[in-house]
């Protein structure tokens, strides 16, 4: 059985007139295994498809910047975070 890819988050932007409830900031990393109790829920919420999707040795569509991101669904934060698969 092969190891599943590691799997990092990062805060890229926030296109909300809000800062996030839970304290994240532009530029926060963090690594799914060792450090997802840290994310926001509602954010882990969201990601966790994609994450899956990753794991299991699917794709995501990627965005203009060559990269696939999402939004927390906080409609008055709206952070936007990058998933990455480490190599």
């Amino acid at each position: 059985m092969s190891k599943k890819p590691k799997i990092k988050i990062t805060l890229v932007d926030r296109k909300g007139p809000c800062a996030c409830h839970r304290g994240h900031c532009i530029g926060d990393v963090f690594d799914y295994d060792e450090e997802r109790g840290r994310l926001c829920p509602m954010a882990m919420h969201v990601a966790f498809p994609y994450i899956d999707i990753l794991r299991y040795g699917g794709t995501l569509p990627t965005c203009k910047d060559g990269d696939f991101r999402f939004c927390c669904p906080d409609v008055d934060v709206i952070n936007v975070f990058r998933i990455e698969k480490n190599k």
